[in-house]
């Protein structure tokens, strides 16, 4: 059953915060993982509006997506966020 990692992040250095979405681009595949939401514009349609960046990746099980947030590769990239941006990762079983 598909799994979904759905990121908020508040970015205090874009700058660093890129190094990072580039370092972290190329490991979510390799777990099966794809991109589906990455920064876009965001609209709030009921409660407070949202002033993060909001990422959402897609695996095709939440076994492979703890797997790719553990991996090592990951955990190098996500080295790179530190003092970039404070983030929040929640990992949602799909239907």
């Amino acid at each position: 059953m598909a799994a979904y990692v759905i990121v908020r992040s508040a970015v205090s250095d874009p700058e660093k915060y890129r190094q990072y979405a580039q370092a972290s681009t190329s490991v979510a595949p390799a777990f099966g993982g794809r991109f589906l939401v990455r920064g876009g514009r965001t609209e709030a349609l009921e409660g407070p509006a949202e002033g993060r960046r909001v990422v959402v990746l897609e695996f095709p099980d939440m076994q492979k997506a703890r797997d790719w947030f553990a991996s090592p590769e990951y955990q190098a990239a996500k080295a790179l966020r530190a003092g970039a941006a404070v983030a929040e990762f929640l990992l949602v079983e799909g239907i």
